[in-house]
């Protein structure tokens, strides 16, 4: 049974959505410091998980993350939404794993902060569970909430600690224990490689709810997921941390298109001898250009985990043959070598491609391709 969920909208009407998703234990006010500058270029939906928050209590004796992801879909489709992107911290973003696995189609990026896809021990979630039933949130507040932020900040500002003590007693307990049970029935590393959105996995380096380690078993998990570790942050990061991590939320949801993820990509598929001549001969009059393409083609389109390299390469020489583009074609069946195509498997894509692009076009590929094969098996004897 789905629970509606209290939710808040902000932002321009016509931008791409993005959904906030809080953590165990704290509210949609966890995403405050964020708001200002994510609301200037998405339609942010913020919402409160059940029990926490203004949300309603959980309905029934038991919740999974299947009824938490229910929920969250409950309210896209209140809403109209069919396909947005997620960002969930902790258990918000077990809840949009859960989400990105079971519907893909509805899940555009992601963003998994201080969070796991599997967080054992049980039984100390169980444990904490039954604590909470028999004496309340306000009873485990203090040692909880000092998981949430680093030593020396929470020294700096107790009033902060304070808020957010106060923040955790305001939830419905026996949603909370309900929420630590289903955490402890949790494992989704199976699942991971079903994500196909592109993901951004952000860990806090002091987090000791949810170590780093965590967060590099979900960025090994998921195709094409970028791992990120913040300096100087416990586990409730877009606090303690706030410009860091939005920063990083807008730099992955605008598209992920970052020069240093481009060169990356660039240098792995051209060579670092390549990548260097082309910087080399960078000219006032070429620099916008050559970060535009490191930006947008190589940080963007060809780091998606949508397609592998190999099967890149392919749809790049049919579509440089079609076009004529000689002076890409050499560069490119370089690339497509690096990417693990063979002298055989080129052979075919040139062929392939001269029955809807044409003979002579073809004919001038293969030729090309047959002097740069030849060039690359000199230099290598």
């Amino acid at each position: 049974m789905t629970v509606p969920l209290h939710h808040q909208m902000y932002g321009p009407d016509g931008a791409p959505t993005l959904v906030l998703l809080n953590s165990l234990g704290t509210t949609s006010a966890m995403w405050a410091a964020q708001l200002g500058a994510l609301s200037e270029q998405f339609r942010v939906v913020v919402i409160d998980t059940r029990g926490h928050g203004k949300s309603p209590p959980a309905p029934e004796e038991r919740t999974s993350i299947d009824d938490l992801g229910h929920d969250v879909l409950a309210v896209l489709t209140s809403l109209g939404i069919a396909r947005a992107h997620l960002a969930g911290l902790s258990l918000g973003g077990m809840t949009a794993m859960w989400l990105a696995v079971h519907h893909p189609d509805r899940v555009d990026r992601l963003v998994l902060l201080s969070t796991s896809a599997h967080l054992p021990p049980e039984a100390m979630w169980r444990t904490r569970a039954a604590a909470v039933r028999a004496d309340g949130l306000a009873s485990i507040a203090e040692p909880v909430v000092a998981r949430w932020l680093t030593t020396g900040l929470a020294a700096r500002d107790p009033e902060l600690v304070a808020e957010l003590r106060a923040m955790f007693a305001g939830n419905d307990a026996e949603s909370y224990a309900q929420c630590c049970e289903a955490i402890a029935e949790l494992d989704l590393r199976s699942d991971l490689g079903r994500i196909a959105a592109p993901t951004l996995v952000i860990a806090a380096a002091q987090d000791l709810a949810t170590p780093p380690e965590h967060g590099r078993v979900i960025a090994d998990g998921i195709a094409g997921a970028r791992l990120e570790i913040v300096p100087d942050a416990a586990h409730i990061a877009t606090v303690e941390q706030a410009g860091a991590i939005t920063r990083l939320l807008i730099e992955h949801l605008r598209g992920g298109a970052t020069l240093a993820a481009g060169f990356a990509t660039r240098r792995a598929v051209l060579g670092d001898d390549h990548v260097d001549r082309a910087i080399g001969t960078t000219t006032p009059l070429t620099a916008p250009f050559q970060e535009f393409v490191t930006r947008y083609a190589w940080g963007d389109v060809w780091s998606r985990p949508g397609l592998a390299r190999r099967e890149r390469s392919i749809a790049t020489l049919a579509a440089l043959v079609a076009l004529g583009a000689e002076h890409e074609i050499a560069m490119h069946i370089r690339a497509a070598v690096t990417n693990g195509l063979s002298s055989d498997e080129i052979a075919e894509v040139l062929l392939h491609t001269a029955l809807y692009a044409g003979l002579p076009r073809a004919n001038r590929a293969f030729a090309i391709a047959q002097q740069v094969l030849a060039e690359d098996a000199d230099e290598e004897t």
